[in-house]
């Protein structure tokens, strides 16, 4: 594997010569460049902490898993949405580039800023998305009312998935913002979440 890095580095806390992780984090570097064509910026932070990359790594697996009760298109919609409202570029980049994968085409993507008000979106997937923003806005709440919407389309075990991947994904994208983890090229965003992507710093 290459030890030299395409995209620009994070101005926080740069990565370290591939040469110099621990040998057991070389397979998942050797994956992401097979299914990616590159070394995540993410992978090589987390791996500055062996025991942590292979935590998050686990997790991410569990709630990424082909037999998760959520549907895959649902699942992105909720980890770009929290990456848009964090501020995350690298989060914005590739979760909307697994999206249009997943739903086919770019139209839930464009439409994701007002899915409140837009007919793209199923009431499943607007009481989800509606969950992810009370989770992730420090200035809501989750509510009762919302609990017992997400009651209609999921069972108690689905919601507690739901509510899992999305704490995750606050994890992930708020790590990659504070440490400034840069887009690497995914897909061509919408301007308005290219501009926030860019613009707005993660919540605290």
């Amino acid at each position: 594997m290459q030890s030299t890095i395409a995209w620009r580095r994070p101005v926080r806390v740069s990565e370290k010569p591939l040469r110099t992780y621990p040998w057991y984090l070389i397979p998942f570097f050797w994956n992401q460049r097979r299914k990616y064509g590159q070394v995540l910026a993410p992978a090589l932070l987390w791996g500055r902490v062996p025991k942590l990359f292979m935590a998050v790594a686990a997790l991410y697996g569990v709630l990424d898993r082909r037999r998760s009760p959520l549907d895959p298109v649902l699942r992105s919609l909720v980890t770009v949405r929290v990456s848009q409202l964090n501020g995350c570029r690298f989060c914005v980049d590739i979760n909307s580039a697994t999206l249009i994968e997943r739903a086919g085409s770019q139209g839930k993507l464009d439409a994701l800023d007002a899915w409140c008000d837009s007919d793209r979106f199923d009431q499943k997937e607007k009481a989800a998305l509606d969950y992810a923003e009370a989770m992730t806005d420090s200035a809501r709440r989750v509510t009762d009312t919302m609990v017992e919407r997400l009651r209609a389309f999921f069972d108690d075990d689905a919601i507690v998935e739901l509510t899992g991947l999305i704490a995750f994904q606050n994890l992930s994208s708020k790590f990659n913002s504070a440490l400034d983890a840069p887009s690497q090229g995914f897909c061509r965003l919408p301007q308005s979440a290219a501009s926030r992507s860019q613009d707005v710093p993660a919540q605290n």
